[in-house]
């Protein structure tokens, strides 16, 4: 377990998905999942495709800004989270590649020789972000199925088939999820094992808690009112507590942050100008079919009505509107902004994972704006950068 930081770790967002100057601007079927392929590929000046190009440019930037880490998503609405990071090591220096995957989907000695030769090849900068997964539709997509709880089970054992394969460990394991049987405790290609890094896990459920207090080195949250937040991330410590580990608390965030709080608030409605009622309506009713307990939290804040947005102080979930998984921004000034990540980090928050639309522009507001005042180093690399716009 690695030890507490004396201050919040920041990370940023890859949008291996592609990126989005405002929300509903692209066709609906980019929102809504519709079936008509030329409506998904419809060209729209406001949304930026994935390419490596311009992921590698948001790497830089986010490298250069101090951010420590950037997150990849991973299901059937982005690019695969290995290979993306993969290429970016070369672009960058000291950014660390939070990488999300889905056990069951590969295997857990395998997982451990990627996380070995990622290590190797990037110098260590390897995180694990584990997504257990909340859609039960997507998940038969991959060819899992695994009810919901199976998944948590199946996830704490691959952890820690994981674990001991980077340890050393001889493994023997004969269970309803994994046949394992290495008697060597020997790295690969000839190398040391590889410790597991650190690992990164969410989820609202109690198989979430109890899978993130055993296995997980920082427990995620999406970004609800700072009372709800502190709830979660005490329960999941005292769980660690109670087998003797130690985790660390983590928030998954939007932000809109300007020099003054009505700039900050215009860009928001902004973003959500052109999402109209219907779409509002039917991107609701499909969150709330997929079945995940977080999802189901992420709803009831606002309840798909525009009037009940703002959540609390500078916490608004315009975002939640269209989009599932985290739907929240922090939105105010840079100060507000500032205060609002202290009251979460006296809710036991201690790493905080931000995103915006476009990613590169909100990254440098963040960066020149926030981040600087817990990173002074930073401010060159925000000033060099500070003529990119995303």
């Amino acid at each position: 377990m690695t030890d507490t930081p004396a201050s919040p770790r920041f990370h940023w967002f890859l949008p291996t998905g592609g990126d989005d100057e405002r929300l509903g601007a692209r066709s609906h079927g980019a929102i809504l999942g519709a079936t008509d392929p030329a409506a998904d590929h419809a060209p729209d000046p406001g949304h930026r495709d994935a390419t490596l190009e311009y992921l590698t440019e948001l790497a830089v930037t986010v490298d250069e800004l101090g951010f420590d880490a950037v997150l990849t998503p991973t299901g059937g609405h982005c690019e695969d989270a290995w290979v993306v990071t993969s290429a970016l090591i070369p672009a960058t220096t000291r950014l660390k590649f939070l990488v999300a995957f889905r056990p069951g989907a590969v295997a857990p000695v395998l997982s451990a020789q990627m996380v070995s030769t990622f290590h190797r090849l990037s110098g260590g900068r390897i995180l694990l972000n584990v997504v257990v997964g909340g859609d039960d539709a997507e998940q038969r997509a991959y060819g899992d199925t695994l009810g919901k709880d199976e998944r948590y089970a199946r996830a704490a054992e691959f952890l820690q088939i994981a674990r001991d394969v980077g340890n050393g460990t001889p493994v023997a394991v004969h269970s309803d999820f994994h046949t394992v049987d290495r008697p060597s405790g020997a790295g690969f290609g000839g190398h040391p094992p590889v410790p597991l890094p650190d690992v990164y896990l969410g989820g609202s459920s109690d198989a979430a808690v109890e899978v993130a207090a055993a296995q997980a080195d920082v427990y995620l949250t999406w970004g609800e009112p700072p009372d709800a937040v502190a709830e979660k991330i005490a329960r999941v410590k005292a769980a660690a507590a109670g087998r003797g580990r130690t985790i660390r608390g983590g928030i998954r965030l939007h932000v809109i942050t300007r020099d003054t709080a009505e700039e900050a608030w215009a860009r928001a409605e902004q973003l959500i100008a052109d999402v109209d009622p219907d779409t509002v309506a039917t991107r609701q009713a499909q969150l709330a079919a997929i079945g995940s307990e977080g999802q189901r939290r992420m709803l009831a804040l606002h309840g798909g009505d525009r009037d009940r947005l703002l959540v609390a102080p500078n916490l608004w979930a315009g975002i939640g509107l269209v989009r599932g998984g985290a739907g929240t921004a922090l939105v105010g000034s840079h100060d507000e902004v500032a205060e609002r990540i202290e009251e979460y980090r006296a809710a036991g928050v201690e790493e905080f994972i931000f995103s915006g639309y476009p990613h590169i522009a909100e990254a440098q507001h963040f960066g020149a704006g926030v981040l600087s005042r817990y990173r002074p180093s930073v401010s060159a690399a925000t000033g060099r950068r500070s003529g990119r716009d995303g």
